[in-house]
């Protein structure tokens, strides 16, 4: 017999793996209803049963949930031994217990037998059937986990067996009676088998009289879930409470990601602006905001508390079980408190990490001290307790809250006018009456304003990636059909007021409010940066620095290697170098920062002795000659007047920011080495917040709304590249200056016009608004490291980043420096492993040691190719602009290339014509005063640089050097305050000079105008350096750098085509991959041809390279076999033989095999690859045992023969090559359409597909080119209206072409995977929607086969006369009547610069591949042909 059982209980249990024995985790059972059956359906016993609690209490959840409240259940209820004697006698009968999810009923019982004293096991071994797993298969509802069918709910399970659905009752006697019912339909089905269960008309379920359901019983009705907030009390009187301040405690901002909409700065503003003293922001899991909040709200005027949410679980270091814990709102008294909610909220990182960041009590224990704690929301401990566990619990967590907190513990009340609040609030206000607890009244903030209460909810379904039409459910289980979302529009920064209001019953709570406040101290975050202690010899250490934090002995030693370092790099320490280094000096031991250089030179010279590449120096820093003298910068400053001052003001104390580029292949290492000089706990990385930007906001904003997916891209891509905020809040003439001209204004316009009207896309944007800016997720900046004196979560909170074992702050680099952190910039430049990589292969080709430093700069082949533009790959002057102005300029020294990398950009670009027309003397050189000559002659009296505005500055007016900077930086960011502040200082020091008044106003007029334009010359000059070592490696070893070049973009295949195509143009060859030459990168062999790095192949991995690089050392591969003999076969599996196959590294040994043969099957259906393998295996497990025989010596071996290679034909071309490129990437050995070069010759634009990369460039031209269709779709509009597209490849790259209406039923017979096609159109702007968009409008397309058919109406024959003689004109005759067709003939005969047409009357040609292949191969003879 089947006994059907189900369980209504106290809630759910803590820990679902948890022992039977754990009392206190497994629920207690409320209800017991059970049917006993035979197998064919008959019903033999039934019961139903409500247990009368003792010692426990049915929490609010619960009984919201079955409808059996603690009252009815002492009333009506059976002491659980009756119910459990009652139940235990059909148990004894029954063969089979069954339920849906039988396993928590059956624990459910088994616990309860176990707190009575019996043993679990009369029902824990009695043999289940669940019918949520029997039925999974017959129900197949996707989504599971691992691409299974998700488990059926009862009520899914019976809407499929009966066509429509069961409302759980959640009586414990109706879901019986439901599963019972859907038991027996499976068993008639088959579905569910047993030994003796029968099937068909054999099953019959006999149904019982059922009990008027729990919810069905006399009684109060359950209360509605209330929708606003609970109204004052009759008779209250809020007036009393007017002089009673107010401050939330508890709010949120966007840092609780995807939670909340506000930002700090808004928060703060609204605060004050309703006349708050103070406020405290208490996000989720973090304090990711705290800096910015303190500094907005003293900003504001009022008081910032810190404070955060943080996860309180059992035990945050186990990892075994997922354990969020509960919410708890702690809050900072002082800074004290702040520094140790800061390590708690670090530690709920580092160490309690799972899913969510987890703290637990003994941790919280440890760092109480100065924090004050609420007990938070519902989904807080006290609260949650109460809903789902029960009261006794509830009043001992209260407890323990109170014992370890005492004064500082206070019961939080919220009032959102949910039903469940409520009852926490009575019971919380019962507990603080009768513990002597005070308590406060809150909000649980999660917007700024009651009207953002939509854009909020749009928010939650970003984060849950859920639409605002489905379902929300705020407590309780949601299950698949149900989203999280808040109840109502309640959860705003209410006003005093509306507190007042809510909360006039217990007056007494403001006051605590007011307490709480006083008692917490204002403190600021800002301070000075602290350096870590740097360790100098002991000769430097100066003893008083020990007593008053002096940095004597820094300084000391940092002149000392300064000094030392002049002496390496300077032949005479020049007068004027000494003067330069120690006025360096004096401004660095003034500034206090001698530290950080040291620290910086330490690291720097650490990553040379790694072999690490460090860049020659970046930004303001290359202007140090200290810099220089210590290593830190490889650019001699005083050679190319490269200012101190812009990068150290002595004048204006900063920290000094030194950007350090490593070869980003060695970067990590130099990061290893500070963080084992400075210890793991010191090193930290930088946080970034990843923000939602306008058209971000739009598109996400736009999906949960569900905005149809076209619509929702082409209103976003209408969004000009401005902030929503910004767009409705600048004028027109600042929104035109800052877009560029009217055009911007127009797409402004068009999308306020969207905005202001009607309809979803309006809602949208309202929506899009308030959104924009919340922190959608974390990240890791880029190259900031931070490093510390000490622990660094004693300065900043830390938290986890993801792929780093370093932890990073929790302040982004906004603020890390006023932060205190002594922040260094480790960049990654791909550029110095491109050198590195092209030195490393010309010393393994010619044994040449290079050294990139020492690259003349007076190189002609360098200035050469710099001159043809020919600039492709080379660092910063690859664009096509670049190149052309190159051509124009035909730059001749290094200055030239200086300026050109200062020019070449927004706003410098208009004087690049007349710099070039300078430099030829097409243009004078003028100077407004002769006192300019001296620093504007190297730029042809053009100001291009800031140091040159800041060098004219003091010899005009006598500025100090420090004033030179201060009015650089106020120009270069528009600061017109100051601006105008220095304007008459400037024209009274050059009046003192002799100067002109007018021509000084000229003068400053011209720097106003261009200093914001104006280029740092420091940073030019380095990269203008790296820019000439790359030039100089492709001038004098083109493949060594291009090979490098192709090495270092190996993961872009866009990038590796590109390079290739650039290769051959070179005429430097770029071979296919082979086992024989090719290393992990792009190599060069001994004939100068590149050779593809196997590491560039899908499927061969880092291990099997170094393993056929290694085992070719006994000498090369003569055939596939000899290659499984020698190589690691763990390394090299099958995977990796057939990759290397298809991608043609086989395809050079000296036993050749075709790529077919590589896979072609001997009689046993076994490939050429197996048998290799296996082959090897033999070969290998034999010389094993020769070399472990007992007599050693070569004797033992056996000479196992080769098997043969199956014949076969090589595959065909197409196949072949598509097959090379899904391995390599690229086609190498030939490419699709090199049967159609004719074709593309003669009728497609030059560069074919690539011209589309760009285009707003090709607006308004007509393009064709030939390409093969990869991808073909055909589809269907919501409306029924077809359209489709594909997407074309050619030799320069792809394009995705749409086709939609007309050109879909013109054109959708070519959208065909594979097919080789010809298509013409014409870039232009299309309406979309009242929107314009660039589209590439399809004119014409054909088959490539047909197109020399269609398009050719005439072949013209061009001849020199010089060069014709009888055998040539007889042997082209013959060649044309051989090829004889359908299209005219002219010859063209050239003699001198006339040209004579002799159009053939007669003569037509067939325009076939052979015909015109013998052509090309004619000495003498040209053609042309032209269009019908």
């Amino acid at each position: 017999m089947i006994l059907i059982y189900d369980t209504e209980t106290t809630g759910l249990p803590r820990d679902w793996n948890a022992p039977l024995t754990d009392s206190e985790n497994w629920p207690r059972l409320v209800q017991l209803a059970w049917q006993l059956h035979t197998p064919d359906g008959q019903l033999v016993s039934r019961g139903n049963r409500i247990v009368k609690p003792d010692g426990f209490t049915i929490p609010y959840n619960s009984a919201k949930v079955h409808g059996i409240t603690t009252e009815r259940a002492t009333e009506v209820g059976l002491p659980l031994s009756e119910v459990m004697e009652e139940f235990g006698r059909d148990l004894e009968r029954a063969e089979y217990v069954m339920g849906h999810n039988i396993e928590f009923d059956v624990n459910i019982m088994g616990a309860e037998y176990i707190r009575m004293g019996e043993a679990a096991e009369q029902v824990t071994d009695k043999a289940r059937i669940d019918s949520k797993d029997e039925a999974t298969e017959f129900c197949a509802i996707p989504g599971g986990r691992g691409g299974k069918f998700k488990w059926p709910t009862l009520t899914e399970l019976h809407e499929k067996l009966f066509g429509m659905g069961f409302g759980d009752a959640h009586d414990a006697a109706y879901d019986v009676d439901a599963t019972a019912k859907c038991f027996f339909a499976l068993v008639q089905r088959g579905v569910i088998q047993r030994d003796g269960f029968p099937t068909g008309d054999g099953v019959r379920y006999e149904a019982p009289e059922l009990e008027a359901a729990n919810f069905d019983q006399p009684g109060p009705e359950p209360k509605a879930q209330a929708t606003t907030a609970t109204p004052p009390q009759a008779g209250t009187d809020t007036a009393a409470l007017a002089d009673i301040p107010f401050s939330h405690l508890h709010v949120h901002s966007q840092f609780s990601v995807l939670q909340a909409t506000s930002s700090v700065e808004v928060l703060a503003a609204k605060a004050a602006e309703l006349g708050m003293p103070a406020l405290a922001v208490t996000d989720h899991g973090n304090m990711m905001g705290a800096f910015q909040f303190v500094r907005a709200a003293h900003k504001a005027g009022i008081k910032p508390i810190v404070g955060a949410e943080l996860n309180v679980c059992r035990d945050h270091a186990d990892r075994s079980q997922k354990d969020d814990g509960y919410p708890i709102v702690l809050i900072a008294k002082n800074r004290a408190g702040y520094h140790r909610l800061a390590k708690l909220c670090s530690l709920a990182y580092t160490d309690g990490f799972y899913y969510v960041p987890r703290i637990d009590r003994d941790l919280l224990l440890e760092y109480k001290e100065d924090l004050i704690v609420l007990t938070g929301g519902l989904f807080s401990e006290v609260p949650s307790l109460l809903l789902n566990v029960g009261d006794r619990q509830a009043e001992e967590a209260f407890l323990w809250w109170k014992e370890h907190f005492g004064d500082n513990f206070y019961a939080e009340l919220n009032r959102h006018g949910i039903e469940e609040e409520q009852v926490v609030n009575d019971f919380l206000l019962g507990l603080c009456r009768k513990h002597n607890v005070r308590y406060v009244p809150a909000n649980n903030s999660y917007y700024t304003t009651k009207d953002e209460a939509d854009a909020h909810d749009i928010l939650l379904c970003v984060k849950d990636a859920a639409n605002v039409s489905q379902p929300k459910r705020y407590l309780g289980r949601r299950g698949r059909e149900f989203r999280f979302g808040l109840p109502n529009d309640e959860f705003y920064l209410k006003s005093p007021e509306e507190m007042h209001r809510l909360f006039a019953d217990v007056p007494e709570a403001f006051e605590t409010v007011r307490d709480i406040v006083d008692s917490c101290e204002a403190f600021e975050l800002e301070r000075d940066v602290l350096l870590p202690a740097f360790d100098i010899p002991a000769e430097f250490v100066h003893p008083e620095d020990a007593v008053d934090g002096g940095k004597r002995g820094e300084n000391a030693y940092l002149r000392h290697l300064t000094y030392e370092g002049a002496k390496a790099r300077y032949d005479e320490i020049t007068d004027e170098i000494r003067e330069r280094l120690d006025f360096e000096l004096e401004t660095i031991e003034k500034t206090g920062y001698p530290g950080y250089f040291l620290i910086v030179q330490d690291f720097t010279t650490e990553a040379r002795n790694l072999g690490v590449s460090v860049g020659p120096g970046r930004g303001s820093a290359a202007g140090s000659a200290v810099a220089y003298c210590t290593g830190i910068t490889n650019v001699d400053p005083i050679a190319y007047d490269l200012l101190f001052e812009r990068f150290l003001n002595p004048d204006r104390v900063s920290l000094p920011d030194i950007d350090i580029d490593f070869d980003d292949e060695g970067r990590g290492k130099v990061i290893d080495y500070v963080i084992e000089k400075y210890g793991a706990n010191q090193v930290a990385q930088i946080i970034t917040y990843g923000t939602m930007a306008a058209k971000s906001s739009i598109r996400d904003t736009a999906r949960v709304m569900e905005l149809p997916l076209g619509d929702a891209d082409r209103l976003s891509k209408q969004m000009p590249d401005i902030s929503l905020a910004k767009l409705f809040k600048l004028d027109d003439k600042a929104l035109k200056d800052k877009l560029r001209g009217q055009e911007g204004l127009d797409a402004v316009n068009a999308i306020k016009a969207i905005h202001d009207g009607a309809g979803l896309e309006s809602e949208v944007l309202k929506k899009a608004r308030v959104i924009e800016g919340s922190v959608r997720n974390t990240g890791i900046h880029a190259c900031g490291v931070i490093i510390t004196p000490d622990d660094i979560t004693k300065f900043v909170p830390v938290a986890t980043a993801k792929d780093s074992n370093m932890v990073c702050t929790q302040f982004d680099n906004s603020v890390a420096e006023d932060a205190g952190l002594l922040k260094m910039d480790f960049l990654g430049l791909k550029t110095l492993t491109i050198i590195k990589d092209a030195v490393r292969n010309v010393q393994r080709r010619s044994g040449v040691e290079l050294d990139p430093e020492a690259f003349p700069l007076d190189d002609t082949a360098t200035y050469e190719l710099f001159q043809r533009g020919e600039t492709v790959g080379i660092f910063q002057y690859e664009s096509v602009g670049m190149q052309r102005y190159l051509k124009d300029l035909k730059p001749t020294e290094f200055a030239d290339l200086i300026a050109m990398n200062a020019l070449y950009r927004p706003g410098p670009l208009e004087y690049i014509p007349s710099f070039v027309r300078r430099k030829h003397g097409q243009e004078p050189v003028t100077y407004d005063l002769a006192a300019c000559e001296e620093y504007l002659a190297e730029t042809y009296g053009i100001t291009v640089y800031q140091e040159q505005v800041m060098l004219l500055s003091q010899k005009l007016a006598g500025f100090t050097k420090g004033e030179a900077d201060t009015l650089r930086k106020a120009m270069g960011k528009k600061k017109r305050d100051l601006i105008a502040k220095m304007k008459p200082k400037f024209l009274e020091g050059g009046n003192e000079r002799g100067h002109d008044t007018e021509t000084l106003e000229k003068i400053w007029k011209d720097w106003e105008a261009f200093a914001s334009y104006a280029f740092n010359k420091s940073h030019s000059t380095c990269y203008a350096w790296v820019a000439y070592q790359t030039a100089y490696l492709k001038a004098n070893h083109p493949a060594e750098y291009m090979a490098a070049v192709l090495s270092n973009n190996m993961s872009d295949i866009k990038k590796v085509t590109f390079f290739m195509e650039e290769c051959r143009r070179m005429g430097v060859p770029v071979l296919g991959p082979d086992v024989n030459e090719s290393v992990f990168k792009f190599a060069v062999n001994a004939e100068g041809a590149i050779r593809f790095g196997l590491g560039a192949m899908s499927g061969v991995g880092e291990g099997a390279v170094q393993s056929i690089i290694q085992s070719r050392e006994e000498g090369a591969y003569e055939g596939i076999f000899d290659f499984a003999t020698k190589v690691n076969l763990k390394d090299c599996n099958k995977r990796v033989f057939e990759s290397l196959a298809q991608g043609g590294a086989f395809d050079g040994f000296a036993k050749p095999i075709l790529r077919a043969q590589c896979f072609a099957q001997d009689h046993k259906g076994r490939t050429t690859i197996e048998l290799a393998i296996r082959y090897g295996q033999a070969t290998q497990e034999s010389a094993n045992s020769s070399q472990a025989s007992l007599f050693g010596g070569d004797g033992g071996a056996m000479d196992i023969p080769e098997p043969p290679i199956p014949n076969c034909e090589e595959w065909p071309a197409f196949d072949k090559l598509a097959r090379e490129k899904d391995i390599v990437g690229v086609y190498i050995s030939g490419h699709p359409l090199d049967t159609f070069k004719v074709q593309l010759k003669q009728f497609c634009t030059p560069g074919g597909i690539g011209n589309l990369d760009d285009l707003a460039a090709a607006r308004g031209r007509t393009i064709s080119f030939g390409g093969m269709v990869t991808e073909a779709y055909h589809k269907m509009t919501k409306t029924g209206k077809p359209f489709g597209g594909m997407v074309l490849e050619d030799y320069h790259g792809s394009h995705k072409v749409a086709l939609w209406r007309d050109d879909y039923l013109k054109f959708k017979d070519f959208c065909v995977e594979g097919w080789f096609l010809f298509v013409k159109g014409k870039v232009q702007m299309r309406q979309f929607r009242g929107a314009e968009e660039l589209e590439f409008k399809i004119l014409r397309i054909e088959l490539l086969s047909d197109v020399l058919e269609k398009l050719a109406g005439r072949l013209r024959l061009q001849l020199a006369v010089d060069r014709l003689d009888a055998e040539r004109a007889e042997a082209i005759c013959d060649l044309l009547e051989l090829h004889s067709g359908g299209v005219g003939v002219t010859v063209e005969l050239h003699h001198e610069e006339n040209v004579l047409d002799m159009i053939s009357r007669s003569k037509k040609v067939e325009l076939s591949p052979e015909l015109l292949g013998r052509l090309d191969e004619m000495d003498g003879v040209a053609y042309k042909v032209v269009g019908g």
